[in-house]
């Protein structure tokens, strides 16, 4: 989740105005910074974790595997204060995506007790987590759903499509994961991305697809 307001919901204006309040919440929990470096993971799947991690800058990549070492990426992102750990936090559950730093960067580390004290001495704080919460919810269903129900070919232009509109969830820029990240094998992600690209929808980028043609995207996505 975003440490800022997201842009839309019902309760953004009041989130915008009591936002210093919540980020100086979160200072205040921190324990440390640490920083680092790319390919080391900040959260590993499966673990049970007593901290959040507030990420101003850097990308991160999220991701599962299972114990045949298959893996599945959901994607990265380009921080912009994100922070990390509230599912676990909230469901005091283990870890379920691993978060791996892609780019060397810097986490807040957050103290669970000090900032669930601080929730209970301040519960208005908790419609941030509310917020945020069921709009990544939202954004990560959309994900799913289109994934479960659409061919690779659909939803590798519904991604291109999803990144040009508002989503900070971004593509791998390492082809092998990319193709993880649409839970397929490497061969059959550039089967389906030399379709996108022979029928003009999709160009080859220096750091991977883009848009070639907005118009044929959308007709393609029936937008």
């Amino acid at each position: 989740m975003q440490q800022q307001p997201y842009p839309l919901g019902r309760f953004h204006a009041e989130l915008s105005q009591q936002q210093p309040r919540f980020a100086r919440a979160l200072e205040e929990c921190s324990l440390y910074l640490r920083r680092y470096l790319p390919g080391e993971p900040i959260m590993r799947q499966g673990e049970r974790s007593e901290h959040l991690y507030l990420v101003e800058r850097g990308r991160v990549s999220l991701n599962s595997a299972v114990h045949s070492g298959r893996l599945f990426q959901l994607g990265e992102i380009a921080c912009q204060s994100q922070i990390f750990g509230e599912m676990e936090f909230f469901s005091a559950s283990p870890v379920q995506w691993s978060v791996v730093a892609e780019t060397e960067l810097d986490a807040s580390v957050i103290c669970a007790h000090k900032l669930a004290q601080r929730l209970l001495d301040e519960p208005s704080l908790t419609l941030f987590f509310a917020a945020a919460l069921a709009s990544d919810y939202l954004d990560t269903l959309d994900i799913t759903t289109s994934r479960l129900l659409h061919p690779i070919a659909y939803n590798i232009a519904y991604e291109l499509w999803r990144e040009r509109q508002r989503t900070p969830m971004l593509g791998s820029r390492k082809r092998a994961l990319e193709a993880a990240r649409f839970g397929t094998t490497e061969r059959v992600y550039r089967r389906a991305l030399r379709e996108l690209i022979e029928q003009g929808i999709v160009g080859e980028g220096i750091d991977g697809p883009v848009i070639a043609d907005l118009t044929k995207l959308r007709a393609y996505l029936s937008l």
